[in-house]
């Protein structure tokens, strides 16, 4: 029955934040819970200052008839949550009220790429306080940390079996960080929160099943099947960076060979160019990609086998899932080598043959703040989740 009672409340939440203002009876209408129970959980969400209830202003010369309909909406300022990407360089910090608007935004160098598991939980620490300081914020007024980056990580458990951000494996990184942070923290693979980013703030919005695939450092896959984003069994699973394109491949930086990333990931491109060498900068993707636009043969070529990997690995993603809508992200996905028609021809000309049309394939360039803000939308679900269940142990 307690189970129940809670499911009811995370219910009439989520319709209330879906809705962003709803009235009691529509909320029943939307739940298929019964007005008298809708009533008792709202009375309980606004105990608690989850909701709050917003009184319309009268017409003037209107009719008083009848009681005006009293919307409910998610209160604003009930909670302070923080979003933090880990990228190569640097920490992005996004400061959100409780129904996801932004109220401070913040960047902060990392000294370096690969630390000791303490090492990195202070350098998160750090980053949060120096955030807060900045706009005059507590850290301890933040009730939610969400915190994205690269790797093999276990959600569930805050547990991470490998990052190119730490120098070992089968981290337990939520005891780390409990160590330093007087908050809760959610852990996740950076691409998982990049889909829950296009979630709620971008192009995913309205649409309950869709694929994100992140090109940057490395590359990533957020899928998302019922509004709900899968992680496979062990917490590890939509990783195509670490699907095979070749046998005997280049090395990848998670120590396998012949991974998709390991040909079109940042470094894979850098490595390339200093290979090859011929006076071709080997220390910015930018620079590089400067020398295939001015003409350099062998810098496009470089780009050019990274696209057709990428398209390999689109192909992949087609033939097993048959999505609805693809979004590339990250900072590659705005370069033409990986964008616009040259890239469809590629997927085209190796998809499964059909007589329909290609899944939908959209760019969207978001920088790593916009990152940090999908983690803090993840951790406005998750305190949302701690919050009810702390409802439920007052109410048992």
């Amino acid at each position: 029955m307690q189970d129940q009672r809670e499911s009811g409340r995370h219910q009439v939440f989520e319709a209330i934040r879906n809705a962003n203002q709803i009235a009691r009876i529509d909320i029943a209408k939307a739940t298929s819970i019964s007005p008298a129970s809708v009533t008792a959980i709202t009375s309980e969400l606004l105990s608690a200052g989850l909701i709050k209830e917003l009184h319309p202003e009268p017409s003037p010369g209107s009719a008083k008839r009848g009681r005006p309909r009293v919307a409910l909406t998610v209160c604003d300022n009930a909670f302070l949550i923080a979003g933090m990407k880990i990228a190569d360089r640097q920490l992005s910090i996004v400061l959100l009220d409780f129904v996801g608007e932004t109220v401070f935004e913040f960047t902060q160098p990392i000294p370096e790429r690969r630390m000791a598991t303490d090492e990195l939980a202070k350098i998160v620490r750090d980053g949060l306080h120096a955030a807060c300081a900045a706009c005059e914020r507590n850290m301890h007024d933040v009730a939610g940390l969400g915190l994205g980056m690269a790797g093999l990580i276990d959600a569930e458990r805050n547990y991470i079996y490998w990052s190119p951000s730490l120098e070992a494996r089968n981290v337990e990184f939520g005891a780390a960080l409990a160590k330093v942070l007087p908050m809760p923290v959610f852990v996740d693979n950076d691409a998982n929160l990049v889909a829950k980013a296009e979630q709620h703030f971008g192009e995913g919005r309205g649409e309950t099943d869709f694929i994100v695939i992140t090109i940057e450092q490395g590359v990533g896959m957020g899928i998302v099947i019922g509004n709900k984003i899968y992680r496979g069994e062990r917490g590890c699973g939509a990783e195509l960076g670490h699907t095979k394109v070749q046998l005997e491949g280049a090395m990848c930086r998670c120590g396998q060979r012949g991974c998709l990333e390991a040909y079109v990931g940042d470094y894979a491109l850098l490595r390339e160019a200093s290979v090859h060498g011929q006076g071709l900068p080997h220390d910015s993707v930018a620079a590089l990609y400067a020398h295939a636009k001015a003409g350099d043969a062998t810098a496009r070529s470089i780009f050019e086998r990274a696209g057709r990997m990428l398209a390999m690995g689109l192909v992949n993603v087609i033939n097993i899932f048959d999505p609805k809508l693809v979004i590339l992200s990250g900072e590659q996905a705005s370069l033409d080598f990986f964008d616009g028609d040259r890239l469809l021809e590629w997927v085209k000309s190796s998809v499964v043959q059909v007589d329909a049309p290609l899944p939908e394939i959209r760019v969207h360039h978001w920088g790593d703040l916009m990152w940090a803000k999908g983690a803090a939308a993840y951790a406005i679900e998750a305190v949302t989740r701690l919050k009810i269940k702390e409802l439920s142990r007052d109410a048992a």
